[in-house]
């Protein structure tokens, strides 16, 4: 079957769908990531900073998307810059959505390995929720959303309760000075917080989707609203729990944070055990948006029957997701996404708005 868009989310499942994009193997690395660039305690700064600008790129793909009901940024893209450009401009979108679903889903598999399965070859891990979220995939949006909308307040949970319990390890002045160096710190954070919120360019298909378009301002916007203020806390939990100094030279700061305590008595005395477990399915959420985008974007722009792409996309994502030969490899192409993000940023609904505002306004002065 072909594509269509009355496959019909809630507005509040459109606020899942993007919350589950962007929740993903962020929250494990940012406090690292961040940390190396600006290398003092104002890293949730950054955070904070980055957010803003990426709420106001939401904003405007938002308004420019829902001057074209019912068709995603795949169909309309051509109508407003010609077919040849706004052609190559989502073909680019699409091999961006392919290289950090794998990337998502190596994350996935690398934390899996360190952590719970050591010593398993990595493609053993890989393939199991390739194929998962290719069954996933297959049912189209609606069910993907259902599926996120169960997963979605379980992660949720688990996360701010694993904060809630390392509160005990906190230091308020692991986080002084503020802004001791002035802004230029939190200025070279900003681009290592873009990565965490790659994948906003989701919200130029979904808007689409939504049975109340007039809605969707509110719910892309609450729908960023969540990972932006769950990376703010994982950020200043992380840094004034165990000090910027070893956030750096942590691999995965976040988790490194849960197996610094027990709670006797507890359910669980250490957390890093359910948190990890429960973090593999928002991973494995996070890596399947952009597994159906990517293949949505496929099967719009070369109208084509969406299924059969499903099939011949497992072996592409296998390939981008072995890429990185080792963990050094797996960052550096972390960081060359989060450079592809900001280029979009500018070129989707910067450029697709500014074209769309100088012809409707040529039309009116025509008329």
């Amino acid at each position: 079957m072909f594509v269509r868009t009355d496959d019909k989310i809630t507005a509040t499942q459109a606020a899942v769908f993007l919350n589950n994009t962007l929740l993903g193997a962020g929250i494990l690395t940012l406090p690292r990531s961040v940390s190396e660039s600006v290398k003092t305690p104002d890293s949730w700064i950054s955070v904070l900073l980055g957010g803003a600008i990426v709420m106001l790129v939401v904003f405007i793909m938002v308004k420019i998307s829902q001057q074209f009901p019912g068709k995603t940024v795949f169909q309309y893209a051509a109508q407003i810059t010609g077919r040849v450009f706004g052609g190559g401009l989502c073909v680019l979108l699409v091999l961006y959505f392919i290289i950090i679903a794998g990337f998502e889903i190596r994350t996935l598999a690398e934390v899996t390995l360190f952590f719970l399965l050591e010593g398993t070859p990595i493609w053993a891990v890989i393939l199991p929720f390739l194929w998962l979220s290719t069954y996933l995939v297959y049912g189209g949006i609606n069910s993907i959303a259902r599926v996120f909308t169960i997963v979605f307040p379980i992660s949720i949970m688990i996360l701010l309760i694993s904060f809630i319990l390392s509160v005990r390890l906190f230091d308020i002045n692991h986080l002084r000075p503020v802004l001791g160096n002035g802004f230029p710190p939190v200025f070279a954070g900003l681009k290592s917080t873009v990565l965490v919120f790659t994948g906003v360019e989701v919200t130029m298909t979904l808007v689409a989707f939504m049975e109340k378009p007039k809605l969707a301002v509110k719910a892309m916007l609450g729908g960023l609203a969540i990972p932006l203020g769950l990376y703010f806390l994982t950020v200043v939990m992380v840094i004034g729990g165990i000090s910027v100094d070893s956030a750096i030279t942590s691999t995965w700061p976040t988790i490194d944070l849960m197996r610094s305590f027990e709670v006797p008595g507890f359910f669980f005395e250490r957390m890093e055990f359910p948190f990890m477990v429960i973090w593999l399915m928002q991973m494995f959420c996070n890596f399947s948006s952009f597994f159906f985008q990517s293949t949505l974007g496929i099967s719009q722009i070369f109208k084509i029957k969406i299924h059969p792409i499903i099939y011949a996309m497992v072996p592409v994502l296998f390939l981008s997701a072995m890429l990185p030969k080792s963990m050094t490899d797996l960052f550096a192409f972390g960081d060359a996404i989060g450079k592809m993000g900001i280029v979009l940023f500018l070129l989707l609904p910067v450029l697709l708005s500014v074209i769309w505002l100088i012809r409707v306004k040529g039309l009116k002065q025509h008329v």
